[in-house]
């Protein structure tokens, strides 16, 4: 309690030195301003790491350091955007950061292709246009859920990245994603740290993040499973791991709103995933292998073919 006054004390004193300043120059204010914005912005703009197949020692300890880095990385732009003034820190930040998820690159992608009109995304649309919902989700649910000490989860699903989390190390799939690369990275991001290596995603945090990979993966009726990551794995970073009772007393601590919101944010990315947009490319293809009619052309051979003419000739 006494933090979250010191942190509402420090952030009125902020807006208070921003107004003195504005009375003195506020040109001078408002650069300073948007130079904050934008570094906190940068603060999610990053490149993929290199894919690192290789197992000898070297490599393996390269991994580590990278996958330590990255959390510690993912751990400290969450503190700066929640620690951020709110002059500073954007109303909603996934509209800005749209354009980087590569849900969204794959679904732009699919509407260029579909050129005989077969799939109607207006829904999808309408759904990308509005996705400040999933900061309205986000916020509600911040706001309610309880202080948990950090858990680790490791999530498989048939050894393939259905999560779209940043790549670290080893990947079966020669296919590297940037942390804040994709919108269950930035959801995700609000709650713990994650990666993916070889075959397997990994998540520290709170038991939320947990619910939201459960529910996103169910929606989309992918198989999968979800065992605790034992103490060590990651080291340098502190963790707990939790058996199945412990789990259990865990959520049954949380409130039913906050699982309910939960759930809604993974239906919503559930929708805008990539695995749905590849979906309905599947029946795109379907569409181009199918696109006229077949027993009309049956006929049409059966009719040159009693002539003499070869089938080739048909057309």
């Amino acid at each position: 309690m006494s933090s979250s006054k010191s942190a509402n004390s420090n952030q009125e004193i902020a807006e208070t030195m921003l107004v003195v300043n504005e009375e003195v120059d506020n040109k001078e204010v408002s650069d300073e301003q948007m130079i904050s914005k934008a570094t906190l912005i940068a603060l999610f703009e990053k490149m993929p790491l290199p894919i690192i197949n290789a197992t000898d020692k070297s490599s393996l300890e390269q991994v580590q350091e990278q996958r330590l880095a990255l959390y510690q990385q993912q751990r400290e732009r969450t503190a700066s955007l929640y620690l951020a003034p709110e002059m500073i820190r954007p109303t909603y930040l996934i509209p800005v950061l749209r354009q980087q998820f590569l849900e969204y690159q794959r679904f732009l992608m699919s509407k260029r292709l579909d050129q005989r009109g077969v799939v109607d995304t207006s829904h999808l649309d309408l759904l990308w246009n509005q996705l400040h919902i999933v900061d309205d989700l986000i916020t509600q649910i911040v706001q309610r859920m309880p202080a948990q000490r950090p858990t680790g989860w490791q999530i498989s699903s048939g050894g393939y990245n259905y999560l779209r989390l940043p790549t670290v190390g080893r990947q079966r799939i020669q296919q590297a994603i940037a942390d804040q690369g994709s919108l269950n990275s930035y959801v995700l991001g609000h709650f713990g740290v994650m990666s993916y290596t070889n075959d397997r995603a990994f998540f520290i945090g709170h038991c939320l993040g947990y619910l939201f990979c459960c529910y996103y993966l169910a929606h989309l009726s992918i198989p999968y499973g979800v065992t605790p990551l034992h103490r060590g794995h990651v080291v340098g970073y502190d963790y707990a791991t939790l058996d199945t009772p412990q789990m259990v007393r865990l959520l049954q601590a949380i409130d039913e709103s906050c699982k309910k919101r939960i759930y809604q944010l993974a239906v919503v990315c559930a929708r805008l995933s990539d695995y749905r947009t590849d979906k309905r490319i599947e029946k795109m293809l379907i569409a181009e292998v199918n696109g006229f009619d077949k027993k009309q052309q049956q006929q049409h051979l059966d009719t040159l073919l009693e002539h003499g003419l070869m089938p080739d000739a048909l057309d």
